[in-house]
């Protein structure tokens, strides 16, 4: 069996917590683990009971998110497919299913797993996958419903006969049309889950949605795979549509069977839904901070600092480094509609925290003035930076903690802590950590533009541009 885990979503209705560069199937949000850790974590039974094994299937900047969590989760994984592009469930799933027939045998069985769903039952849970996977070895595809626990407008529904025979799939409904779903008990939550085996898929994508298929397998067979992943043409990858399986396929299929699950499940997609998962105090409050809350009942708050709150209900505040939300609960959907906003008015707040996640490490943007910007950066033992230049700013680099090998130009110094360097300006240079801990450095910038993306990469151990 393969596990595909799909960690595509942008997470935006969480914002500011989750970010392009960081969603928030990466994000710490429960138990100080992501979504991606639990997911992983949650399915090894499975892995154990089917001697299976995963496949990530992830946007091209985040596979050192991906290949770090998995790693502290002493999870081993082999198999990444990397996008360039995302392109929504329709396109994953092909990509999916071709790399498992190619590395495996055509009737692979798959079994198809959001990275940022919250799973509580876990013993329901794996008694649904091996339902589903007897419906998928005679040739289903299997979606998965969950039993709806409240009139919900935030889910997709599937309407079942006798509980697995699919009638069809209802689009976000409004309160009342949810409400009559709730009474009629044959409609259940979409939980974006599936089973099959690959060729099943392939065949019924090849009959229903053949555009698709062909695209999609041009874009596999031109893409070349390096080590643990493959990287997807990105040139190609811009043909492919934006489409759901549940659009291209499950709807038009004859072949569909679905598992109800009762395993207390959410999809956790907005901050109406992460409150339910917190615990609150006797007036509701839920809160990851100090929070002094006096006449203030049901909100929810997310801070490094110490809050107080007076006279105020059903409140959701959201602070980070860089951004601060508040909105009334039941507004947050709106989030998406501010967000295309900030990607014209402030592009970095809706990419990247001031926290930013790279191959070798990471870096926190300390200090930022229109001609000079304050970094700590922290690097692997046995990982180093790409030999670069920049033409719009010059470098001072200072060794907190730990040793650095750094190169300027043809020469190469050692560097302790206390010790530094300066860089200038369309010079050659590589920072690298050849130590067991951690190099941590301030880095100060200097320039007339301070912009990520003035960096010209030469020699990269990543191979990004």
């Amino acid at each position: 069996m393969t596990i595909a885990i799909l960690c595509g979503g942008s997470g935006t209705r969480l914002w500011p917590l989750s970010r392009s560069l960081l969603p928030k199937q990466f994000v710490p949000l429960l138990d100080n683990q992501s979504f991606f850790t639990q997911t992983l974590l949650r399915n090894i039974p499975i892995i154990e009971a089917f001697g299976g094994h995963y496949q990530i299937i992830a946007n091209q900047d985040h596979y050192f998110l991906a290949q770090d969590q998995a790693k502290k989760a002493g999870v081993n994984i082999a198999n990444y497919i990397l996008e360039s592009i995302g392109k929504n469930t329709a396109p994953a799933l092909v990509f999916s299913a071709l790399d498992a027939i190619k590395n495996y045998e055509e009737d692979e069985i798959i079994l198809a797993l959001p990275s940022d769903h919250l799973i509580k039952n876990t013993q329901n849970y794996q008694d649904a996958i091996k339902k589903a996977v007897q419906y998928a070895q005679a040739g289903y595809l299997v979606t998965f419903g969950i039993k709806p626990s409240s009139p919900h407008t935030g889910y997709g529904y599937i309407q079942c006969k006798n509980n697995e025979d699919v009638e069809k799939f209802v689009e976000k409904p409004c309160l009342e049309l949810a409400k009559t779903y709730l009474e009629e008990k044959n409609y259940f939550w979409n939980s974006g889950m599936f089973c099959f085996k690959a060729s099943c898929l392939l065949d019924e994508m090849q009959r229903y949605a053949k555009e698709i298929y062909e695209i999609c397998k041009s874009v596999y067979e031109i893409s070349k795979k390096d080590g643990q992943y493959i990287r997807l043409d990105p040139e190609i990858s811009k043909q492919i549509p934006d489409i759901s399986i549940d659009y291209a396929l499950m709807e038009k299929s004859q072949n569909v069977k679905c598992v109800i699950g009762d395993f207390c499940w959410n999809d956790v997609g907005s901050f109406e839904s992460l409150d339910e998962e917190w615990e609150k105090d006797e007036n509701g409050n839920a809160s990851k901070s100090t929070l002094i809350a006096t006449e203030s009942k049901n909100n929810f708050v997310i801070s490094d600092k110490i809050v107080v709150t007076i006279g105020v209900d059903d409140l959701i505040a959201i602070d980070t480094n860089d951004s601060l939300l508040i909105t009334k609960k039941g507004q947050s959907q709106k989030i998406k509609d501010v967000l295309k906003q900030l990607k014209i008015s402030h592009p970095n707040l809706a990419q990247i925290h001031t926290t930013a996640y790279r191959p070798w490490g990471n870096y926190t943007v300390l200090l930022e003035s229109p001609n000079y910007k304050i970094k700590q950066i922290i690097v692997k033992p046995k990982s180093r930076l790409s030999l670069q230049k920049h033409f719009h700013r010059n470098e001072h680099w200072t060794i907190v903690s730990g040793s650095a090998v750094v190169t300027i130009g043809e020469k190469q110094i050692f560097l302790k802590a206390n010790e530094s360097t300066y860089i200038p300006m369309g010079q050659l240079h590589r920072l690298e950590n050849p130590g067991k801990i951690d190099l941590v450095i301030i880095e100060i910038q200097v320039g007339e533009y301070l912009g990520e993306d003035d960096i010209i990469r030469i020699e990269d151990d990543f191979k990004r541009c």
